[in-house]
């Protein structure tokens, strides 16, 4: 039987540079299950160190998680990928690490600078009881050398959806980067950022209306996740089952956000 299943596909941790340090996978498992999510996902920007403890912080919580990734491409364009298992995000991990500088290129020149790698923030890696168990020191906020569509056809044949984020911003997104959506990329959505007029982004994005579109927080901070979720109806938490929805089959569908 199909049910409805409200998602946030889009969440980084203390991992990514960017975000919050509150930012655990125990805090964003609590808040989830608060905000009454029944799928995340985890997309640090280009690693996934810390999913598997967010998949161990929500056992027993009934919240799945899935294990994601937000890739910078070589053309600077952002790329989720998400993934039901960990052997498959792990597997990606290890070809976006082969595209980016050794990380010791870009460690601190001082054992006194804590402000990160080249200056950015902490890239925190924990376990599920928000222990540190060290840091990353690759420069994880930068471009891999992997172009998009290497991205899109690498996430697909290890298994996983590739969504192109926030195709809404002036920066970063597929469309700011290239100006358009080449037709051989085939994703398998789009997300709109959570703040967007979804007017105004209907008639920006006419011509991609073939896409099925998502939207997701985008969260760095605690008090961010959930702002923004889309609704699958499918038959279980699962990656075929959302890809399914994403094409309209068999009853599976997805609910266009409320933006």
């Amino acid at each position: 039987m199909l049910k409805e299943f409200r998602a946030d596909l889009h969440i980084h941790t203390c991992l990514s540079p960017c975000a919050d340090l509150d930012m655990t996978p125990s805090s964003i498992v609590k808040t989830a299950c608060e905000k009454k999510l029944d799928i995340i996902a985890v997309t640090d920007h280009n690693s996934a160190e810390n999913t598997a403890a967010a998949r161990r912080a929500a056992e027993g919580t009934g919240l799945t998680v899935l294990a994601g990734m937000e890739i910078t491409s070589s053309e600077e364009a952002h790329i989720l990928a998400v993934f039901d298992d960990i052997e498959g995000i792990m597997k990606l991990q290890d070809k976006v690490y082969e595209s980016m500088l050794p990380a010791e290129d870009i460690r601190p020149s001082s054992p006194f600078d804590t402000g990160g790698p080249g200056g950015f923030g902490e890239q925190v890696v924990v376990n599920e009881k928000d222990e540190v168990l060290g840091f990353n020191n690759r420069l994880l906020i930068g471009a891999t050398g992997l172009p998009a569509d290497s991205i899109v056809h690498t996430i697909h044949s290890l298994g996983g959806l590739a969504v192109a984020s926030h195709v809404d911003r002036e920066a970063f997104s597929i469309i700011s980067q290239l100006g358009f959506i080449p037709g051989d990329l085939k994703f398998d959505a789009l997300e709109i950022s959570a703040r967007a007029d979804r007017k105004n982004a209907e008639y920006l994005f006419e011509n991609y209306k073939s896409f099925t579109w998502v939207s997701s927080s985008d969260a760095h901070y605690i008090k961010d996740i959930g702002r923004a979720a889309t609704v699958f109806l499918i038959k279980e938490p699962t990656t075929a089952e959302m890809a399914l929805a994403m094409k309209g089959i068999d009853g599976r569908s997805v609910k266009p956000p409320q933006l």
